[in-house]
């Protein structure tokens, strides 16, 4: 155990910078966005205690945007607001808004009427007993509200890092990705961390006397201005290029690390999701791109490959890869698998992916038009010899392979299948595998070496230039470790690449990652 927290140590003391700089960014999203609440929220909340007869209708509004699952709330804001801490910002303020309001509302509406009847016999006005009485005796109701809307905005802040805003998601979920708890735990601990800080914080302001309470509020403003504030910090290098990475290419040693060791390529960089990396670059909000080979939006956003001269990328063969136990249970189940083995290569991979990704065909209907034009698609059995569990991460291409094997195990086998599929990184999906929630998915041998298997840079670099002796070698560890089996390879390589738009790439001249470097190096 102590071995486990000095290696998790060292770690976020090796990460330091990076930490303190999502950390910051993280701080500054959460009361930019809460900032923007309370501006929205509190008119509301006093505005619907004066109209009673729209407080239900402005609350239960309030109340279906905290329903929308926060990931989705993100997709609707990009093709309104782009990627970056716009649509982070207002995804955030919409999460805070129900708490103010809703607060506020009680707040005020719980004011004793007699308080209220003597304020205006003194001969207040309407406003006067408003800042004077009202507000006054609702705000501990009021910074209740806004101490709830801060520990869910600091939560739902994590995600922001899909979208190219930054915070500390970008360790949880490139963690995920690389089957890294070091990194899962240092963007999780920390934000938690936030959390508890802000909420003790907002706590005490709220159980002060009320005259102490007038003084706290008064500066309030300020303090919440500053926090805000923090999220510009980090972001005040600029360079000639923007570059936009995922989470996992971040950090792995055929990523980022090995741009920056190999390449000594340095770029700025923002990290950002697969899933609108492709698009932010067609629309120039991003220069250079990490991306797959094999990838459909590489045709259909006009994006060309920069060479990897250096060869930093190992071969990424996709396979299936299933639990022993599994083969036993299902003795046909290999032999099935096995009928797409070297079916599939990169152009073929490429255009499936095209068909989802940009013609936005379902993956079941994908999976079928391929296995239909090779003379693979057969009637479903509809058997009843089994279950097989079938998983797939959260891209495209894996949902069509995923569905690819369905169809084939339907149609070839008397077992019955179901998908769990969109399981997030490596992490969540070889996870699912080992702990016997799933018995299959498709994996790629670059990414059992470097993810999974995580061996010395002197084996990594003796395997990586040689398709085979990798696929050797992540078949001979993976049955010695985890009893799981590498059964034969599809036929794509679908390995990372850096990208850029096609006419970008030819007005700089920049057709290799040394290019790239050159021409950041020349200005």
């Amino acid at each position: 155990m102590n071995e486990q927290q000095q290696t998790l140590w060292e770690f976020m003391r090796q990460q330091s910078d990076k930490l303190a700089a999502q950390t910051l960014q993280h701080i500054g999203l959460t009361f930019i966005s809460l900032i923007i609440a309370v501006l929205v929220g509190l008119p509301l909340g006093i505005w619907i205690s004066r109209k009673k007869q729209f407080a239900g209708t402005i609350l239960g509004m309030a109340g279906v945007l905290q329903t929308i699952p926060s990931i989705a709330l993100l997709g609707f804001m990009i093709p309104l607001l782009g990627i970056g801490a716009r649509p982070a910002i207002v995804a955030l303020l919409l999460y805070a808004l129900l708490p103010i309001i809703r607060n506020t509302y009680t707040g005020i509406t719980g004011v004793d009427a007699a308080v209220k009847e003597s304020a205006l016999a003194m001969g207040m006005s309407k406003w006067q007993i408003l800042f004077k009485v009202e507000l006054p005796l609702a705000m501990p109701v009021i910074l209740a509200g806004i101490r709830t809307a801060t520990v869910i905005n600091v939560g739902v802040a994590t995600l922001a890092s899909y979208i190219a805003a930054g915070g500390l998601g970008e360790f949880i979920f490139g963690g995920i990705s690389l089957n890294n708890t070091n990194m899962i735990l240092a963007g999780a601990i920390p934000a938690a961390l936030l959390a508890i800080l802000f909420d003790f914080l907002l706590s005490r302001l709220q159980n002060l006397h009320l005259k102490k309470v007038r003084t706290a509020t008064a500066t309030l403003p300020a303090l919440l201005i500053l926090l805000a504030s923090l999220y510009f910090i980090p972001s005040a290098y600029g360079g000639k290029l923007t570059a936009g990475f995922t989470p996992e290419f971040m950090g792995r040693r055929d990523g980022n690390l090995g741009l920056q060791s190999k390449y000594g390529l340095k770029i700025h960089t923002i990290v950002i999701s697969d899933a609108v990396m492709y698009k932010a670059a067609y629309e120039n909000q991003l220069d250079v791109i990490s991306g797959y080979s094999t990838d459909g939006r590489l045709k259909a956003y006009n994006l060309v490959v920069l060479n990897d001269d250096k060869r930093i990328f190992p071969p990424y063969y996709a396979a299936p890869i299933i639990r022993e136990d599994a083969l036993k249970r299902f003795p046909e189940l290999e032999k099935t698998l096995n009928l797409l083995a070297g079916k599939i290569d990169d152009s073929v991979m490429t255009d499936l992916n095209y068909r989802t990704d940009y013609l936005h065909q379902s993956p079941e209907k994908v999976a079928e038009y391929f296995l239909a034009s090779r003379e693979l698609l057969k009637p479903s059995r509809n058997g009843n010899a089994g279950i097989v569990r079938i998983g797939s991460k959260i891209f495209g291409e894996q949902y069509i392979l995923a569905s690819m094997y369905t169809l084939l195990i339907k149609g070839y086998t008397d077992y019955d299948v179901v998908t769990k599929t969109g399981l997030g990184g490596t992490k969540i999906c070889f996870d699912a595998l080992i702990n016997d929630q799933i018995d299959l998915y498709p994996e790629y041998t670059g990414t059992g070496l470097l993810a999974i298997l995580q061996p010395s840079s002197k084996i990594v670099d003796s395997l990586t230039k040689n398709k085979n002796e990798t696929f050797d070698y992540v078949q001979r560890e993976f049955e010695a470790k985890f009893n799981i089996k590498w059964l034969e390879p599809i036929g794509f390589n679908n390995a990372y690449a850096l990208m850029m738009r096609e006419k970008q790439a030819r007005q700089l001249n920049v057709k290799t990652i040394s290019d790239l470097k050159r021409y950041l190096e020349s200005k």
